[in-house]
């Protein structure tokens, strides 16, 4: 009997590295998505946990590169779908230039609403299915030289309870929103954000420990999950905290500049 098969975007480095592996451990055949060529090698690694692998490299921020991706099943039932890809951007919006942000936008919002749509349609349609959400804490505060990204996040920290609603008398399917804080991954230095204060910090996350706690919770079925103790007390603290302030508290930690001071 084949092995399930699990769908997991973002899947060449940090968390969704960390979720491939943890699929490939829990027995399922993989599928694994980036728009960087190291997603071939990271597909090498997954095949050490002895299920199948296919590795796609293709634009998630587009109906082409998605539609590539989701052929590349060749018809087989996905069971679990980690819709983790996700592009961040920092500096102040107006220096940013308009192509870079809005590659932000059509993969943060666009991308993963597009492959959650074309995924969960065939959940719904049979009854079964897991999907995870890599949303984020970020999407509660207002992100002062991280507008665009943060807004992203703001988002799919809304469009993950919606659908839980509009599905909710499918019991069989279940989607989930992973809500982490900063992670030690290449986020930063991909988003131009080494010199700032939480670019350069050494509290981050280890991305294995948040995809952890991911996995576990779409297993379990849970609606949503705030990943480390620390971020669940900021989670809490930007629902209380007047906009102003957060702001304030973010440009703090993401200003250019603000990793030396």
């Amino acid at each position: 009997m084949a092995n399930k098969l699990a769908i997991i975007t973002g899947a060449s480095t940090g968390i969704g590295f960390e979720l491939a592996h943890l699929a490939a451990q829990n027995g399922f055949d993989l599928i694994v998505a980036a728009d960087e060529p190291l997603i071939d090698a990271a597909a090498n690694d997954f095949k050490a946990h002895g299920i199948a692998v296919e590795s796609v490299e293709a634009d998630l921020s587009t109906v082409e590169g998605i539609d590539r991706l989701l052929a590349a099943t060749g018809g087989r039932q996905i069971d679990v779908l980690c819709a983790n890809a996700g592009r961040g951007l920092g500096h102040a919006f107006l220096d940013q230039p308009v192509a870079e942000w809005r590659k932000v936008v059509d993969t943060n919002v666009f991308g993963t609403s597009y492959i959650v749509q074309k995924v969960l349609k065939q959940m719904v349609a049979r009854g079964e299915g897991r999907v995870l959400v890599t949303g984020s804490i970020a999407g509660h505060i207002p992100g002062a030289f991280q507008a665009v990204y943060n807004a992203t996040k703001s988002y799919l920290d809304n469009f993950v309870p919606a659908l839980i609603n509009e599905i909710k008398d499918h019991e069989g399917v279940t989607i989930t929103n992973l809500m982490p804080g900063p992670v030690e991954t290449e986020f930063f230095d991909r988003g131009h954000m080494m010199d700032t204060e939480v670019g350069q910090s050494q509290s981050k996350s280890d991305p294995a420990d948040v995809a952890k706690d991911g996995w576990e919770a779409m297993m379990a079925g849970k609606a949503a999950i705030t990943s480390g103790w620390k971020n669940k007390i900021q989670n809490v603290v930007a629902h209380v905290v007047p906009d102003t302030i957060l702001a304030q508290q973010h440009r703090n930690m993401a200003e250019p500049g603000s990793g030396d001071r």
